[in-house]
């Protein structure tokens, strides 16, 4: 029973020390510090032992530029016969606030030359050099200890040579460390990645490019390549990254293609297609198994998609239909078969093939997983075709087949979304609410959105009607009829002029512009929704949009910067506000890290 007493006391002391020590950084970090102090100086006096209580109360009195205190404590501090160099450091640091120099070097040279007495010291005294930004302190720290033991301080001394500029010796440090350890490859690049940029002319990328091919050059080793892959990735130059990544693969030997399958796939996101085209050439005419074959071809397939024109739709038709006929069309190509009836319905528009297809691939034994797949698509062009009642049905068999399935919430979105199209939109927002939580924050994102957008436009119009016109220049747009979409959306504006849905009307016609390649009027659109609705919730996306289309499509980056500044300054709670800061200070001129 006294044991149960005795450890239920000191939970309760644990629980109110951690509470009394939240309350004091709270008030240190509201410039409270004499109120700090006090809860501070008790928590030092319970926990004798306890050297971060100690340096609050430290802090705490050198805020208060009590600095004849501080330094008391410290040198009582100093006199335990337990030794703590880097108090020297801290006392230093004191002097150096009162601005004397000369004690202020003293101590730091005593907490130096306990690293030559002792090595074990150096992590401790480094650390506290680095607190108060003492590089060159730091370094001769870390650099005597291996000097004088086996200690290994090269990350340490990696990551303040970044600091200091000084690169050639951060990389160097770096490459040491990861060639003995390469454990730390994915911490260097990491930090690699602070000075590293798209630019090929940036100081690092030079920096860190020479070296490693003077590595390459005397001492051969596959970790140097995949390095230099790394880095011609950051710069996008994906061909020199597939040199690295062939030699790499001929060195090992071992016909794993994974990396230049992932290089490939780098490459078509960033519409590099020519490359990426000859990259999964390479995989096709090296891949051992016919999986990896046919995986190849279906990365083909997407990039002639990517790239096509309407006068090459036979031609990728023919290039389906000959893989389908050597490859088959049971579940083994079923990840092929929704590339291509994605193509005949959505892009080619042979919606009745397409279903066909789909039906047909249905009767073979699939997984729930790639059934609840081919399901999902084929409910999408029939709501593409306007049958809204038969894609409800699969989306539902959907929610059943894979339950507990990011795919299950995903049907349960488009549930809602054809709901709204068929203008039920009472059903749509009873689907909406449940999905405001989903385990998904893209899908929860795109519920909260669109139930925005019901409640918004239900209330002030009972018989919904713009909000009807509204959904149906959604659909319309799904649809690729984006003229239609365009004409269905300036009735709103005409007549629904003043009312809520006015902003929502403006956005979607500033996208449809943006999509068929009118940008002056995408311009005036955008402009005048910042004009009368710049309070309201779309006015960070409308200005988005336009430094967006300043920038890259009008060509004028003075305004650009304009609108990015106005994010920064007005909208800091947005989801554009950290590519917004980025894109303005690159815009200035700034370095960016």
């Amino acid at each position: 029973m006294r044991k149960i007493v005795f450890i239920l006391f000191l939970c309760v002391t644990s629980i109110v020390s951690a509470q009394s020590e939240l309350l004091a950084k709270n008030y240190f970090e509201q410039g409270e510090y004499k109120k700090a102090l006090s809860i501070f100086e008790k928590l030092s006096n319970k926990n004798p032992g306890r050297l971060d209580y100690f340096m609050l109360v430290i802090s705490a009195n050198q805020q208060m530029e009590n600095f004849l205190k501080a330094e008391k404590l410290l040198l009582d501090r100093l006199n335990y016969p337990i030794k703590i160099p880097q108090l020297h450091i801290e006392l230093g640091f004191n002097y150096s606030l009162q601005k004397k120099d000369s004690l202020m070097n003293k101590y730091y040279n005593v907490a130096l030359n306990y690293v030559e007495t002792n090595p074990n010291y150096a992590y401790n005294i480094g650390k506290a050099f680095e607190k108060y930004g003492l590089l060159d302190n730091a370094v001769a720290t870390y650099e005597r200890a291996m000097e004088l033991s086996d200690y290994d301080f090269n990350i340490q001394l990696a990551r303040i040579y970044g600091e200091q500029g000084r690169l050639d010796n951060m990389f160097e440090k770096y490459l040491d460390l990861i060639l003995k350890k390469p454990i730390y490859k994915s911490t260097a690049q990491r930090n690699f990645s602070l000075y590293v940029t798209e630019d090929p002319n940036n100081e690092a990328n030079i920096a860190l490019m020479r070296m490693l091919l003077q590595k390459i050059q005397k001492q051969p080793n596959l970790m140097y390549n995949e390095l230099l892959s790394w880095l011609f990735i950051q710069q996008k130059d994906y061909k020199k990254a597939f040199i690295q990544e062939k030699a790499i693969y001929k060195r090992m030997g071992d016909g794993d293609l994974t990396d230049i399958v992932d290089l490939a796939v780098l490459a078509i996101l960033d519409e590099d297609y020519e490359n990426a085209t000859f990259i999964v050439n390479f995989i096709i005419e090296n891949a051992a198994t016919i999986e990896a074959k046919l995986e190849g071809h279906q990365y083909l397939m997407k990039i002639a998609l990517k790239t096509a024109t309407k006068k090459n739709y036979p031609k990728i038709i023919k290039q389906f239909e000959t893989l389908l006929d050597e490859y088959s069309r049971g579940k083994e190509t079923y990840l092929l078969q929704l590339d291509y009836n994605y193509f005949l319905a959505f892009q080619y528009g042979d919606i009745e093939k397409a279903i066909a297809n789909l039906k047909i691939l249905l009767k073979h034994k699939l997984t729930r997983y790639k059934e609840s797949q081919v399901k999902m698509q084929l409910a999408d062009i029939l709501v593409f075709d306007e049958k809204f009642n038969l894609a409800l049905i699969y989306y539902s068999q959907i929610q059943k087949k894979v339950k507990n399935d990011v795919l299950a919430q995903e049907a349960r979105f488009k549930v809602a979304k054809t709901s709204y199209y068929k203008g039920d939109f009472k059903w749509a927002q009873i689907q909406l609410n449940v999905l405001k939580k989903s385990t998904s924050q893209l899908i929860a994102n795109d519920a909260m959105q669109l139930s925005l957008i019901i409640s918004d436009n239900s209330i002030e119009d009972s018989i919904q009607s713009a909000l009807k016109l509204y959904a149906r220049a959604d659909l319309l747009t799904f649809q690729k009829k984006e003229t239609e979409a365009i004409t269905v959306l300036k009735d709103i504006l005409t007549n629904h002029k003043g009312e809520n849905i006015e902003d929502e009307a403006l956005f979607k016609l500033g996208e449809l512009y943006e999509n068929k390649n009118e940008i002056d009027k995408a311009e005036a659109t955008y402009l005048k929704l910042i004009q009368f609705y710049n309070e309201d919730i779309l006015a960070d996306d409308a200005h988005y949009r336009l430094a967006k289309l300043y920038e890259n499509k009008l060509e004028l980056p003075e305004k650009a910067k304009e609108y990015y500044e106005y994010i920064i300054f007005n909208f800091a709670d947005s989801i554009y506000f950290i590519e917004a800061r980025k894109k303005y200070r690159i815009l200035r001129g700034d370095a960016i890290e």
